[in-house]
C-alpha cells in the first residue's frame, strides 16, 4: 500500500531528532544532533534532551578541573557571567551547579524497547548469526508480522495486524490529530536512537544489505506503535521527561562559552607572531614535499619531520580530491573512500604492476585460500554438531595463541607482516567513473581532480619528490577500529587515495594537459609517491617500488630520516623516552588494549592557511591543518571548497567527540569492557538494548571520571580577504546556518588589513567590541 503523503512527511520531520548511526566497518564521527542544526545550539540541545532524555553540556566537574588548570581566563568567564546577572564568585556558581544531579532515571520504556531491540537485531543481522530470520526478503513489518504470533512475549499483538506499516499506523493513530501524531514519532524514533539512526543510515545510503532486506522508520514506527497499544502503554508519555533546570542550562552555556572564548584568546596570542612575519624568506627547494591529511594527528609528525630535514609539508583533506570508493582485491569489498557528505563519482581497483601479474595471481590465490580457511573454522566453532569436538582439539592451540597475543603482540604483528606479502608492492591503483560504460577516465578529468589539489594547496614549486600521504590506523579486537582510520575517506585508510592521486599526476598526458591548459608546469624529475602514516605506531611506510632508479639515493635517505622521525614523534605521543617504538607496537597489536592511541581526541580548532602561519608552533596535535594560500586562490574558489567539505566535515568530527564526552551513556559507545558486537555493524552494552552511536569511554577519557578529549566546539581561523567570505557565507546557507547558530566559531585574519583577527558573529564583530577584545 502507498504510504500517506502527510504520513510520510511526518515521519521524515520526526527522523531529525536523530543523526545517523555508521556501522562498525565505517564508523564515520558525524554529529548526532545534525537534524537539530537549523537551530541554535543551546535551543538545539534542549529539544533533543526533549526527546532524549539526560543532558548534553558538560557537568560541573569538567568546568572545575579546567578552571583549577587554568584553561578558563576568569576576566572572560566573569563577564559573560555578569550579563546574565551572575555577579557572585565563579567558585559560588562550580558548586551550585555540582548540586544539580544528573542521575539517570529509569526507563520507562523497557519492556517497549527490548521486544523492539530483539526484533531489529534479528532482522538487521548482517551474517553474524547462525541461523537467518525468516522472511527477511519481504521487508521489516511483513517479517514481524508472519512471525509475531509464534512470540511468546508478543500474546496480546497477534489478532488483527493491518497488512502493511501505514495501515497499521494509521490505525493505531486514528484517535490523534496531526501535532500529536508527530511528536509520537519523535519520542519512539528517539527511544532507541542507536537501532533508528543506524535504520536511517541504511535507507538514506541505500546499500546493499538494504536492497536485499528492507526497513524503513515507518515500519519499525508499525511495529512498535501497535506492540504499545496493545500492552496498554501510553503512546506519549513526555510528561514524565525530566529536563535540566533552567538556571543550571544557562549557568553551564556561560561556563562552555567562557572556556572556548579562553581557548580562542590562546590560539590567538600563539598564532599572532606568525601573522606579523609577512612573507616567508626565500629558502633552496626542498628535498621533498609531504602532503598529509588535515587530520590533527597530522600536525605532530609535520613538525617532526621538517625538524629533521629539508622537507616541506602541506595539509589537505585525506581523501585527496577523489571521490572515489575503492574495491579491496584480497576479498572483493567495495567501500566508501570519500567524505560521506560527497557522492561517490569513481571506483578504484588494483591492476598488476607491470611484469608482476604472476605475483598477483599467486597473492590473490593465498588471500582466497585464507578466505576460505576461515570461514571453515568459523563453520566448525559454530555448528552444533562440531562445536564441542572443536573446541576439545583446538583448545590448546587457541590456549598458546592467546597466550602469545598477551605477552607478545608486537613480536606477532612483525611474523604476520614478513609471512603475508604487501600487494602495494605488486599492485597498482586504476580507477574508472561510474558514468562511463568503458574503463577509465578523460584525460581532461584526471587533469581536473590534479588541479583541484594544486589549487587547494596553493602550490608554486615542485620538489623532486612528492609524497601524497594518506593515513590509516592499527589495533586489535577493536569494533571501533574504523574510527581511527581517516574521517575524510568515510572511515577507510587513506592509502589508496593517496596512491592514484600519485599515479595520475606521474602520467605524462596528464602533465602535458596541466601544462597546455592550466599553465601548470611540473618539473621532469618531478616523481609523486604514495604512502601512509600509522597513527598508532607514528611509522611513515613509502609505497616505492614503482620509483625510478634516479630517485633511490633520495628515497633511502628519507626512509633513514622517517625512522627517526618515528622514535621523536612516539617520545612526544606516549609521554615517555623509554623504548617508545617498541611500546607503540605493543599498544597497537595488544588484544586487551583499550587506548591504542587517542584518535582526534582534544581537536578544538580547523585551521586554513599557509604552513609559515603554524609551522614553528607546538599545536599540541590540537588543530586540523588545512594548506592554503590566498593569493593563489582566483577570487576564493578554493576557499570555497574548503569550507564547504573540510570545514563542515571538521565540525561533525569536533561534535561528535563533544557529545561523546559530555554524555557517554547516551551519544557516547559506552565502555569497550562490556561492549559485546551485534550483527557486525554495532555494539551494544551487555547483553542488548540500544545501538552504541559514538565514541568509546576510553577513547574521550583518561580515566571513568577525568577526561581527556575536552569537549569545546570547534574554532575555525581563515586567513583570507573578509570580502571573499562574506561572499561565500552568503551564498551557502548551510555554512551560514553552522556559522550563525554557533555549532562552530569563525575567525577571520584579513591579509589586506594587517592580519587582525575578527570574531564571526553574524555582523563581523571586531576587535573593537568588548567581546572581541577578549579573543585579541
Amino acid at each position: 500500500m502507498k504510504m500517506n503523503p502527510q504520513l510520510h512527511s511526518n515521519i521524515n520531520k520526526a527522523s531529525e531528532v536523530i543523526g545517523k548511526t555508521w556501522p562498525l566497518y565505517s564508523f564515520v564521527t558525524s554529529n548526532p544532533l545534525s537534524g537539530f542544526e537549523k537551530s541554535n545550539f543551546l535551543s538545539a540541545i534542549q529539544q533533543a534532551t526533549k526527546y532524549w532524555g539526560g543532558y548534553a553540556l558538560p557537568e560541573a566537574s569538567v568546568f572545575e578541573d579546567a578552571w583549577k588548570n587554568g584553561e578558563i581566563n576568569q576576566t572572560i568567564l566573569t563577564a559573560l557571567l555578569s550579563e546574565k546577572d551572575f555577579n557572585k564568585q565563579p567558585e559560588f556558581y562550580l558548586q551550585q551547579m555540582a548540586e544539580q544531579s544528573h542521575e539517570k532515571g529509569k526507563n520507562t520504556n523497557h519492556d517497549i524497547d527490548s521486544k523492539m531491540c530483539k526484533w531489529l537485531a534479528a532482522f538487521l543481522d548482517e551474517g553474524f548469526a547462525e541461523w537467518e530470520m525468516p522472511y527477511k526478503s519481504d521487508g521489516f513489518f511483513t517479517a514481524w508480522r508472519k512471525l509475531a504470533k509464534y512470540d511468546k512475549e508478543l500474546n496480546h499483538t497477534r489478532k488483527d495486524i493491518p497488512i502493511d506499516a501505514t495501515s497499521t499506523i494509521e490505525l493505531v493513530l486514528k484517535d490523534y490529530d496531526e501535532k500529536d501524531q508527530l511528536e509520537i514519532f519523535k519520542y519512539h524514533i528517539a527511544a532507541l536512537p542507536g537501532w533508528t539512526g543506524f535504520i536511517k543510515h541504511r535507507v538514506q545510503g541505500n546499500t546493499v544489505w538494504q536492497q536485499k532486506y528492507p526497513i524503513s522508520l515507518a515500519d519499525y514506527l508499525a511495529v512498535r506503535l501497535w506492540i504499545t497499544k496493545s500492552i496498554d502503554v501510553e503512546l506519549l508519555p513526555l510528561a514524565s521527561t525530566k529536563q535540566q533546570q533552567n538556571t543550571d542550562l544557562e549557568l553551564k552555556y556561560i561556563w562552555l562559552r567562557a572556556w572556548e572564548q579562553s581557548w580562542q584568546q590562546q590560539l590567538s596570542k600563539t598564532l599572532k607572531p606568525s601573522l606579523n612575519l609577512g612573507s616567508v624568506e626565500t629558502k633552496k627547494l626542498p628535498d621533498a614535499q609531504f602532503v598529509f591529511c588535515i587530520d590533527t594527528r597530522s600536525e605532530l609528525m609535520r613538525r617532526h619531520l621538517e625538524a629533521k630535514g629539508n622537507y616541506e609539508t602541506f595539509g589537505y583533506a585525506g581523501f585527496f580530491g577523489i571521490a572515489m570508493d575503492y574495491k579491496n582485491p584480497e576479498n572483493g569489498l567495495i567501500r566508501k573512500s570519500c567524505p560521506p557528505i560527497v557522492n561517490s563519482a569513481y571506483q578504484v581497483t588494483e591492476i598488476a604492476q607491470k611484469g608482476k601479474e604472476l605475483k598477483l595471481s599467486t597473492y590473490l590465490k593465498q588471500a582466497e585460500e585464507t578466505k576460505f580457511s576461515n570461514y571453515f573454522l568459523k563453520r566448525l566453532k559454530n555448528m552444533l554438531p562440531s562445536a564441542f569436538g572443536f573446541v576439545e582439539i583446538s583448545g590448546l592451540l587457541y590456549g598458546l595463541s592467546l597466550t602469545a597475543r598477551t605477552i607478545f603482540p608486537a613480536y606477532l604483528n612483525r611474523i604476520k607482516k614478513q609471512l603475508k606479502p604487501n600487494h602495494e608492492h605488486i599492485c597498482e591503483t586504476s580507477i574508472h567513473a561510474y558514468e562511463y560504460i568503458e574503463p577509465g577516465i578523460p584525460i581532461s578529468e584526471k587533469a581536473a581532480i590534479v588541479k583541484s589539489a594544486f589549487d587547494l594547496l596553493g602550490w608554486k614549486e615542485f620538489a623532486p619528490l612528492v609524497i601524497f600521504t594518506g593515513h590509516g590506523s592499527q589495533s586489535a579486537n577493536n569494533p571501533f577500529a574504523s574510527s581511527l582510520d581517516c574521517g575524510a575517506c568515510a572511515a577507510s585508510p587513506g592509502r589508496h587515495n593517496a596512491r592514484m592521486l600519485a599515479k595520475i599526476a606521474n602520467q605524462n598526458a596528464v602533465r602535458i594537459y596541466l601544462k597546455e591548459v592550466y599553465r601548470i608546469e611540473i618539473p621532469d624529475d618531478t616523481f609523486f609517491m604514495g604512502a601512509e602514516h600509522n597513527t598508532a605506531t607514528d611509522e611513515i611506510t613509502l609505497f616505492d617500488s614503482q620509483a625510478p632508479e634516479s630517485h633511490q639515493q633520495l628515497i633511502q635517505k628519507l626512509k633513514s630520516d622517517l625512522k627517526q622521525v618515528q622514535l621523536s614523534a612516539a617520545k612526544e605521543r606516549l609521554g615517555t623516552d623509554k623504548d617508545v617504538v617498541k611500546l607503540a607496537l605493543k599498544k597497537s597489536n595488544n588484544w586487551s588494549e583499550t587506548r591504542p592511541e587517542w584518535g582526534l581526541a582534544r581537536n578544538a580548532a580547523f585551521i586554513v592557511g599557509p604552513r609559515n602561519l603554524t609551522k614553528n608552533l607546538h599545536l599540541g596535535g590540537r588543530c586540523f591543518l588545512h594548506s592554503y594560500n590566498w593569493e593563489t586562490d582566483s577570487e576564493g574558489k578554493a576557499l570555497e571548497s574548503i569550507m564547504q567539505g573540510p570545514m563542515v566535515v571538521g565540525q561533525w568530527i569536533n561534535n561528535h567527540y563533544y557529545f561523546s564526552t559530555v554524555n557517554n551513556d547516551q551519544f557516547g559507545g559506552g565502555s569497550k569492557i562490556t561492549q559485546n558486537v551485534i550483527g557486525k555493524f554495532g555494539v551494544v552494552q551487555g547483553n542488548g538494548g540500544d545501538l552504541k552511536i559514538g565514541i568509546p569511554l576510553q577513547s574521550v577519557k583518561a580515566s571513568d571520571q577525568k577526561n581527556y578529549h575536552q569537549p569545546l566546539r570547534l574554532s575555525v581561523v581563515i586567513q583570507a580577504p573578509t570580502a571573499w567570505i562574506i561572499d561565500i557565507i552568503e551564498r551557502n546557507e548551510h555554512i551560514k546556518t553552522l556559522l550563525d547558530h554557533e555549532w562552530i566559531y569563525l575567525m577571520v585574519m584579513d591579509p589586506l588589513k594587517d592580519n587582525d583577527i575578527k570574531l564571526y558573529n553574524k555582523n563581523w564583530i571586531s576587535e573593537k567590541n568588548r567581546v572581541a577584545e577578549l579573543i585579541a
